[in-house]
Parts: structure tokens; sequence; C-alpha cells
């Protein structure tokens, strides 16, 4: 039996890799791994230290472009509720290696979703879209306790210290995911504000390509969107700078973080 970790280079598939080397051992494991080309460099880093630890070699994949390439080519921009840079950079690869290199009734693809209230509601979806494969979650057993998000971080950055393994510095940063570097079409207001201030370099690159998009197509897309008296507005980058810096310069000391 083939045990394919779909390995996202975050906490939840460490554990999950974790789990399943427990119970199966490590000469069947794959750890299946995108490359999207916009993932942090210390997501790399990471994914090395946890092949070491289990002597299994990442298993690479790759569509060859990243986010802003797609969204060009399919002339699209992604956002919270599309993301056909999911679909291609990440599903497709994974899928087509799956379908060459791991027979449906010899294999077992195992994914890392935590044990959290919010996380759970994916499970069923998850396990569609991996049909027909049979699909796993190690870190969801009946007998897990549910946990909170913080809680459940906070109990697998302990399990990767505990075998010597710093976990990334994405969640160091403050953030839930170590995807796509912190500049994830997918994450709200709250998230892009945090890389504005952590990595105002990534934020630049992103508004660039945001603007070149809208540019292309004419339209003024955004992977963003404000609601302003019931109405919804797109919200590019630049104005959600500019809105950012508007709001600290009236409060430049905050009694918190930015949260």
């Amino acid at each position: 039996m083939k045990h394919v970790i779909q390995f996202s280079g975050g906490l939840g598939s460490f554990g999950a890799a974790m789990r399943v080397a427990e119970k199966h051992g490590v000469d069947d494991m794959v750890l299946l791994i995108a490359d999207t080309k916009a993932e942090d460099e210390d997501l790399w880093r990471f994914a090395d230290d946890v092949s070491r630890l289990l002597k299994v070699p990442l298993t690479k994949v790759a569509d060859g472009r990243d986010p802003w390439q797609l969204f060009r080519d399919q002339r699209f921009l992604g956002n919270d509720r599309i993301t056909p840079c999911t679909t291609h950079l990440k599903q497709k690869p994974c899928r087509k290696w799956m379908k060459e290199h791991a027979p449906v009734g010899d294999s077992v693809v195992y994914i890392g979703i935590e044990k959290t209230k919010l996380d759970r509601r994916r499970i069923p979806a998850i396990a569609r879209n991996w049909r027909p494969w049979r699909v796993q979650f190690p870190l969801c057993n009946r007998w897990e306790p549910e946990l909170s998000k913080e809680k459940s971080k906070a109990r697998l950055m302990d399990l990767s210290r505990s075998f010597g393994i710093e976990p990334p510095r994405l969640y160091a940063l403050g953030y839930e995911h170590n995807n796509c570097s912190g500049a994830c079409v997918r994450a709200g207001q709250k998230q892009w504000k945090r890389t504005l201030e952590k990595q105002p370099e990534l934020f630049a690159h992103a508004e660039t390509q945001e603007q070149g998009i809208r540019e292309l197509l004419g339209k003024p897309v955004s992977m963003l969107r404000q609601r302003r008296g019931g109405v919804s507005f797109p919200l590019p980058l630049s104005e959600l700078r500019r809105q950012h810096h508007a709001a600290t310069a009236l409060n430049p000391y905050p009694v918190k973080e930015l949260s």
C-alpha cells in the first residue's frame, strides 16, 4: 500500500506525515509537494528538514508557472472565492502524478486537516475532490480533542521542535498558514495588512502584479473587496495600503500588534 502525504510544507501536513509514519512506517511513504513558484524560501528549508527526519525524499511536481503568470494566461484574477492557482498549480500536477504512480486500489491519500471546527468543515469537499482515491485525515481521528486554531498550531509547533525542526518562519510572523509566502489570493484584509507590515517588499510586488492584471483586462478587478453602506466594492491592494497607512497615521501607537 502506497501512503501519499499531500505535503504542503505547513504544520498540518507535517503532523499528518508523522502520524502516518508512526502507524505504517516510511518504506511506502511519499511526500508529494507542489511547487507553485511562489512559496517562501523557509518552506523549502522546513520541507527538507522533514524529509531528512523521515528519510523520505520530497516528490516535487510543478505546473511551471507562478500564480501571477497563471492569472495573466487565464485572464482572470484569483480571489477568496475562485482560486485557479489552487486548481492548476497544486491539484492538477498532484493528480497527474497520482494517476501515473499511485494505483487507486493500492494507494491512500493523507491530508493534514487539523481538528478545529473551521477546518473540519472542509473534509467532505476535499474527500470528493480526491476521488477515486481513498482519503484519510490523520489529525482528525475520533479520539482527538477538538482544538482552537491557536492551540492546534501551538501543539504542532511543539511537535516539530521536539524533533529538532524549527517551524516555518511565517508562523512566527503571525500567519495562520504557510502558503504562497503570505501572499495568498484567498487571504483576507487582515492577512494582507500583516504582509504590508511584516513583508513590505512582497506586498509591493503583489500590488504591482495586481495593477498589471487590472490594466491587462481593462477592468477594476481585485483580490479583495470591501463593503460600504451594504454595497460591495473592489479593494485593490493599492487602496488597502493607502487606507492602512492613513489609519496608522491617525493612531501611531496601537494598543496591540496587528493580529
